[in-house]
């Protein structure tokens, strides 16, 4: 029989939030942690991929463990970017939502400090933060972390990674007695050291079924290509998934910008998020992308951190992962929720042979699939000029005399004789038709 809520020992409090948001049963993850969360008073360290339920997993029992008659910060959740930080408090909040007595705060970079230190002189019981805005808040004595009896570290590896200093921070202001709670999709080394130097000796180690719900209902593939064709060829696997959403990760910030400003000109619905570009921005594409205005995003990793869209049908890893790990994390932007999902890896030859070693780390396949032949691609080109010129706006500074002119030169044509014209003079003038791209005379592909 499957377990409830209830029977994890979540109050009719926060149980009536489940209910409301039409959540029932819990996770594996959730069924593990909650428990101990609430029982025992030992460090637990969590493995478990994207997409288990682990918000839920340290925040519910976290709401039945805070004082709400002190108002001391009792428990500080860290989070390595503003969008996660916020999607960890904004499920806080619908958690609390028949615990009013309970306070909570977000503290993250990117948006105006003021109103954060404005807040945090009312009663503040749980703060989500990122960390370099709470190392900004301690030394402007903006926030007292000395009474702090519980540490969630929430997608830890990528914290002791990219944000070590300021972790390392964080953890000397708040007193040895906490308690500590790390997640974590992977165990790198930095992880292992940083359980061993911050954490108690007996820590209570969960791990969900790794097995099968790190990658379950996610189909792994990847494609080989040269790189004239690289472009090319991801447009033609775009074409093929038109109206489902997706990301693409790329591994440098220049990257994204390149990618993303070549599907803007092939008038593909997309966005590019990465850390140069200003919080606004990142907010307003994160915002389109969730609410289905657009279709792809284009990313970095790190700022990819916190995207929860259940509709996601694939991710492409338009550059390989340098790291297991960074691989696990994108494959895990798919298939949440029970849902399938498509992970597609385009690599050069010289990069296919670190393939089985991903295979090997990670415990999956990643089947090989068979590039467009050259005249699918050809015909994908010109499906996507004629789909750019049904998406180009009419200019409305052309003179109704001079677009007169151009109406008698086409006038006497039906629909059908026009388009056959248009397309004609397409095939005539590009460099992409089959028969020239297989012609090893001929000019190269443009990409």
């Amino acid at each position: 029989m499957l377990k409830q809520f209830s029977d994890l020992g979540i109050n009719e409090q926060v149980q009536q939030s489940l209910i409301d948001l039409q959540i029932a049963v819990p996770t594996d993850i959730q069924e593990k942690t909650i428990p101990v969360v609430l029982n025992q008073n030992k460090d637990v360290v969590v493995l478990a991929k994207t997409g288990t339920g682990k918000t839920a997993a340290f925040g519910l029992p976290l709401l039945q463990l805070i004082d709400s008659e002190n108002s001391n910060v009792q428990a500080l959740i860290l989070a390595p970017t503003r969008e996660l930080g916020q999607q960890i408090y904004t499920n806080l909040v619908s958690f609390a939502t028949h615990s009013p007595e309970i306070s909570i705060a977000s503290v993250c970079g990117g948006i105006p400090i003021k109103p954060q230190i404005e807040r945090l002189k009312s009663a503040t019981h749980i703060v989500v933060a990122t960390p370099g805005r709470l190392v900004d808040l301690i030394k402007r004595g903006s926030i007292n972390v000395k009474n702090l009896k519980y540490l969630i570290l929430d997608e830890a590896d990528e914290m002791v990674s990219a944000l070590k200093e300021e972790v390392d921070t964080i953890i000397k202001e708040i007193p040895k007695s906490r308690r500590t709670l790390l997640f974590t999709a992977t165990m790198p080394g930095a992880i292992k050291q940083l359980v061993q130097n911050y954490m108690s000796k007996h820590v209570v180690h969960i791990e969900a079924d790794m097995e099968t719900i790190g990658h379950q209902g996610i189909d792994h593939q990847y494609i080989v290509v040269e790189p004239i064709e690289k472009l090319e060829v991801l447009l033609h696997f775009l074409n093929s998934k038109e109206g489902e959403r997706g990301i693409i990760f790329c591994k440098t910030k220049a990257a994204v910008n390149k990618l993303a400003k070549n599907l803007a000109i092939n008038k593909f619905s997309s966005g590019a998020i990465h850390g140069s570009l200003t919080q606004g921005i990142r907010d307003r594409i994160m915002g389109q992308f969730r609410e289905g205005h657009i279709d792809i995003l284009v990313a970095t990793d790190l700022a990819a951190r916190g995207i929860d869209v259940k509709e996601i049908s694939y991710v492409v890893n338009y550059h390989l992962p340098d790291t297991y790990d960074t691989y696990v994390h994108r494959s895990g932007r798919t298939a949440r929720a029970g849902a399938k999902g498509l992970s597609l890896t385009v690599l050069q030859q010289e990069e296919v042979d670190e393939i089985a070693d991903f295979e090997r780390e990670l415990g999956i396949t990643i089947n090989r699939i068979e590039k467009a032949n050259a005249k699918s691609i050809d015909e994908n080109n010109a499906l996507i000029w004629a789909k750019k010129i049904f998406k180009t706006k009419p200019n409305r500074e052309v003179s109704e005399d001079f677009k007169a002119k151009i109406k008698t030169i086409f006038h006497h044509l039906t629909k059908e004789e026009l388009v056959d014209k248009i397309l004609a003079d397409y095939l005539a003038n590009s460099s992409i038709t089959t028969a020239k791209s297989e012609s090893p005379k001929k000019k190269k592909r443009k990409q």
